[in-house]
């Protein structure tokens, strides 16, 4: 067999068991929590013609190139985060880069510090490099934020300071408030601006136990998400003094993100503001009774090696870590869903070493329904085919 014909069966065995997934998650009556964004177009439009009226007048025109509904969402995220103002972006990768190169003009410095794990060194193709012609610097690589005395200590100059809050890549993790505040003046002793990456800053108010706007406050930028925690359709916002927002608007135009209309996405966005935000606390605070009945039904399974982080969580998102191949651990899931309609692990498994795979665990709407019990429960019975299908491969 070809090499080409080889890669177009890898494809194909790809293509299938996610289509196996998606049909094994939509007939799932016990998630943990149900994204839209694995909903049908249909079950989408459905949902958003529903919530729309509640959020926004619709017999107002559509917006034309970011003005009507669109400068009203802006409006509100500005009031949310406590800034001078915001500007809707299609996605955060424009935003960031827009904001960095905006800050990088004003400190005549295009050096940005970051962590090793934040998204535009893992996920975003050197983009910052290639595109903006900004210069990344690594301050740490921990599974952790940085600390303050190693801003301090790090050993040439730098204009921004990014930080990812939650570092994703990391296991959804947060420093303390102590620690953020210490971050951030070890960053203004040296001259530097910060800018946070809040993709995900909408559910840290809980372990932060600070307001939204305190928060952001002490910052000179963020960045936040409208479908990473919102369930929206996509996009992004920049929020930060009004001169940096105009500016970021210009640019905005110049990266090709100034859309003819974006209506549907921004009516989303403000349904996400209005239903799931205040819900976030919640999904939190039980995200953290759900990790810990893992940790239970993990032992009590007998599982030889197993770990939850953060064992209590930072936000309503959390890695399983298992010592299993990622397939045999995707396909016993895959069995529990499609046998019993409870799809306790529906992210996906990526491996993390030899022998080892993790998965994103996410607690929404739907996972508030679960019992410490139905966690535990639904643990034993993953751990029979987990069991059965690492079997079948060392056999096969």
């Amino acid at each position: 067999m070809s090499d080409s014909a080889e890669q177009g069966e890898e494809r194909s065995a790809q293509e299938l068991l996610r289509e196996r997934r998606t049909a094994a998650f939509r007939k799932a009556r016990r998630v943990l929590a149900r994204q839209g964004s694995r909903d049908t177009i249909r079950g989408r439009l459905a949902a958003l013609q529903e919530a729309a009226p509640q959020v926004y007048d619709l017999d107002e025109g559509t917006d034309i190139y970011g003005d009507r509904i669109v400068a009203s969402l802006e409006e509100r995220v500005a009031a949310l985060l406590g800034t001078e103002g915001a500007a809707f972006f299609p996605t955060g990768t424009m935003a960031q880069q827009v904001a960095l190169r905006c800050w990088a003009a004003r400190t005549n410095d295009p050096t940005v510090a970051l962590h090793a794990l934040a998204h535009p060194e893992v996920h975003e193709r050197g983009a910052f490099t290639r595109v903006s012609g900004l210069r990344p610097v690594r301050v740490a690589d921990e599974p952790r934020l940085p600390t303050a005395q190693e801003i301090r200590d790090f050993p040439e100059p730098f204009g921004t300071l990014m930080l990812e809050l939650p570092l994703r890549d990391a296991g959804f993790v947060l420093p303390t408030w102590e620690e953020l505040t210490e971050v951030v003046a070890a960053a203004r002793e040296r001259d530097a601006v910060v800018h946070f990456d809040g993709a995900r800053l909408w559910e840290t108010t809980v372990h932060f136990g600070r307001p939204l706007d305190e928060i952001a406050a002490l910052a000179d930028s963020v960045y936040v998400s409208f479908y990473k925690s919102l369930d929206g359709f996509g996009g992004a916002a920049l929020a930060g003094p009004a001169t940096l927002v105009e500016e970021a608007k210009t640019w905005r135009h110049r990266y090709g993100g100034m859309i003819f209309q974006q209506f549907p996405t921004v009516l989303s966005a403000l349904v996400g503001l209005e239903r799931e935000l205040p819900r976030l606390p919640e999904y939190v605070r039980h995200a953290r009774v759900v990790a810990a009945a893992l940790r239970e039904g993990f032992a009590a399974a007998g599982l030889p090696w197993s770990r939850v982080h953060p064992e209590e969580p930072h936000t309503h998102q959390f890695q399983v870590w298992l010592p299993y191949d990622p397939g045999v651990i995707t396909r016993a899931a895959l069995r529990q869903a499609e046998e019993t309609g409870t799809y306790l692990f529906a992210g996906l498994w990526t491996r993390g070493g030899p022998g080892l795979a993790f998965t994103e665990v996410t607690v929404g709407a739907a996972g508030l329904e679960w019992t410490a019990a139905d966690v535990e429960a639904a643990v034993a019975d993953f751990a029979v085919r987990l069991a059965q299908e690492a079997g079948a491969q060392a056999d096969g």
